[in-house]
């Protein structure tokens, strides 16, 4: 499940690609598999980047991919490269998270090329106001949600750091659902019935792709979407992706 789209970004063959908060590298694995690029995914958790560099490994052995990316322990807060190093940088689901959001973004400012491309996507204010008043474990889990984003302030903390916005997208309306069900059934519960049947609805939906779920997904992303994607610009708009 990627929230980014690549083509959105713009990524093209050559370019260096930082993806920022990696996880266990959804985004940095996919992009991979789609453009001849350098990626590099960084993350503070060990864990993360030992899934994400096994991943990575696989392609290459099953593919036999040319090897061209990193898996980097790091700091968001902190980034470990030097001024204007990346082409392209996504930062999904990770502001949430920070406790120093302005920091963060200055970062990844500083370190994205003039005319670079940035990325960013963050849960919707709806969907985190609602869990958070239904489920306190939501919010006080370790390493959880340390604030909600209208999609204003984060349009105008993205402008504060000099990046113009060229497109906003609304994605994974059926997911709002699953993680709703979740608050609603016990965020531990990981196997109560109702919401454990509607995550194996959700993996067998990836697969099969069938047009009436992307139509009914389409419909909730516009009535309850997950996250907000923003797509902006270090200095002027890149042309083939248009005007904001």
């Amino acid at each position: 499940m990627l929230t980014i789209d690549h083509k959105l970004l713009g990524i093209q063959e050559g370019d260096q690609v930082l993806d920022v908060g990696c996880g266990e590298g959804r985004h940095s694995w996919g992009m991979y598999n789609q453009i001849d690029c350098l990626i590099y995914a960084l993350d503070i958790e060990e864990e993360n980047l030992k899934k994400t560099w096994y991943t990575f490994y696989l392609m290459d052995e099953q593919e036999k991919r040319n090897g061209k990316w990193s898996a980097i322990r790091g700091d968001a807060l902190n980034l470990p490269f030097k001024d204007a190093s990346f082409d392209k940088i996504v930062c999904s689901e990770v502001l949430e998270h920070l406790k120093d959001d302005g920091r963060g973004m200055r970062e990844m400012v500083r370190v994205l090329k003039d005319n670079g491309i940035l990325a960013v996507s963050v849960p919707t204010y709806l969907t985190e106001t609602i869990y958070w008043k239904i489920s306190k474990d939501y919010c006080n889990s370790p390493g959880g949600h340390v604030r909600k984003y209208r999609a204003r302030e984060l349009i105008n903390l993205l402008r504060q750091n000099n990046l113009r916005i060229y497109a906003i997208r609304h994605k994974h309306g059926l997911h709002s659902i699953y993680w709703l069900l979740r608050c609603l059934f016990g965020l531990k519960k990981e196997k109560a019935p109702i919401p454990f049947l509607y995550y194996k609805f959700l993996v067998w939906d990836m697969k099969a792709n069938y047009k009436l779920f992307r139509l009914v997904e389409g419909i909730l992303n516009v009535l309850f979407p997950k996250s907000v994607v923003i797509y902006t610009c270090k200095g002027g708009l890149p042309k083939r992706q248009g005007q904001e």
